[in-house]
């Protein structure tokens, strides 16, 4: 039977939650972009703002994304690296672009879906003006949570900083690309977590070309209440050391001894390139995000992170969770049958270290969400996916009603907002559904 229906947020006081002032770095985006906040500017490309869903269950999403604002990096560095911060630069074209360490980063469409035209989605680069405010300005982003009842988000960078801060790491100049991934720390503090601090789970990125210098940033933001690192899922395919080296125990020390949990996005080592020279579809790769996932997370059980680090906690996050159950059985054959797997270190097996040290997100899993209980229903969590073209919003309470409704009530409550909360230590409202 599906859980009644409530109230929409709006119509409740449930997130009346003080709003810290924002800092006058923040205030400057008003001015440096204020074409932006033009409401006739994007009308071609947007669609009207739906209206507020019907509450039928507390969300936390794990996944979801910030698209970085044009004057992010402003007045952020040392002086003498702040001309060589990232800049968005306008092609002749017109497309707005960031440029850094002499490359640039586009926008693609797909990852500023939210809210547009059906017709005016296209795989072209998006200007801010042509994207939903809530991609990139945090008063928008918490109406945009609103109307999808979305009680809290944890949000992963976008393009000019790569999933996992990989681009700023790359930097030619080391200083340089450490002073970004401070400043681009120090942004998400001040302009999108503190002006709602209830609602905005903060998520940093940290310097991945030193390890003890990555390591120090975990401490940094974990002593500011940072409760989640993205880092590269499988680093060795972007040139740095490998899971199965010491490279990253200092990072790993950190974020077992700060109770950070890190967080591994799919493709956030690139997607998937040894496919046929005629195959130019872009839902090849995306039709492999599990199998990508699926990789990432067998390459961290067996390079004995988790056995190392027993309090090491890993989610995985849109690579959906049906390659799990099966990833599982796989695990447990290897171990107990076949004889390749004798050698694990530590005194768990493979299987029951995933079921203790990680945790899959999922958009819906319509078809598999049936493998819960083999996968752990306690290791389970929602990602809304705002706003990428595989996000739910504004229709993430009906998804999950369709798709999940008739679970047991327990599951639901696991599944769309506590096991998220017990992960990340997030407070929930005072009143939750079901």
């Amino acid at each position: 039977m599906h859980v009644p229906r409530s109230r929409s947020w709006s119509q409740t006081s449930i997130f009346a939650i003080p709003v810290v002032k924002r800092p006058r770095t923040c205030d400057t985006r008003r001015v440096t972009v204020a074409h932006v906040f033009d409401t006739s500017a994007g009308t071609e490309f947007l669609l009207p703002d739906p209206e507020p869903r019907q509450v039928s269950y507390t969300i936390i999403s794990v996944d979801d994304h910030l698209v970085e604002p044009p004057d992010m990096f402003e007045g952020r560095l040392p002086a003498r690296l702040q001309p060589e911060a990232p800049r968005i630069v306008v092609t002749p074209e017109g497309h707005e672009e960031w440029e850094f360490d002499g490359n640039r980063y586009s926008q693609p469409g797909a990852n500023a879906v939210a809210g547009r035209r059906p017709e005016a989605i296209t795989a072209d680069p998006y200007r801010f003006e042509e994207m939903r405010p809530g991609c990139w300005d945090i008063d928008a982003r918490i109406r945009d949570m609103d109307i999808n009842g979305v009680w809290a988000s944890l949000n992963f960078p976008s393009m000019i900083t790569g999933f996992s801060g990989r681009v700023y790491s790359a930097a030619k100049d080391r200083d340089l690309g450490l002073a970004v991934t401070k400043a681009f720390n120090d942004w998400v503090y001040e302009c999108w977590w503190s002006p709602y601090p209830d609602r905005i789970i903060p998520l940093g990125i940290t310097y991945l070309a030193d390890p003890q210098e990555a390591a120090a940033e975990v401490r940094r933001n974990a002593e500011r209440g940072f409760r989640s690192l993205t880092l590269p899922e499988r680093p060795h395919r972007l040139g740095l050391p490998s899971m199965f080296t010491d490279y990253w125990d200092p990072v790993l020390t950190a974020c077992q001894d700060t109770d950070t949990v890190i967080s591994l996005h799919v493709g956030s080592s690139g997607l998937p390139s040894d496919f046929a020279p005629e195959a130019k579809s872009a839902g090849l790769s995306a039709s492999l995000f599990g199998q990508l996932s699926l990789t990432a997370c067998a390459e961290w059980i067996w390079s004995g992170v988790p056995a190392r680090f027993p309090g090491i906690k890993i989610a995985l996050s849109e690579g959906g969770i049906g390659w799990v159950a099966m990833l599982l059985d796989r695990l447990e054959t290897i171990h107990e049958r076949s004889g390749y797997g004798k050698d694990y270190p530590g005194e768990l097996t493979p299987a029951e270290v995933l079921r203790r040290n990680f945790w899959f997100c999922t958009i819906d899993d319509p078809k598999t969400i049936v493998t819960r209980e083999a996968i752990g229903v306690d290791n389970i969590m929602v990602e809304v996916d705002y706003p990428h073209g595989d996000s739910t919003w504004p229709d993430t309470q009906a998804v999950i009603d369709r798709v999940w409704g008739a679970l047991p009530v327990d599951d639901l409550r696991k599944m769309t907002h506590l096991n998220a909360a017990e992960l990340y230590r997030w407070p929930l409202p005072p009143q939750t559904f079901p």
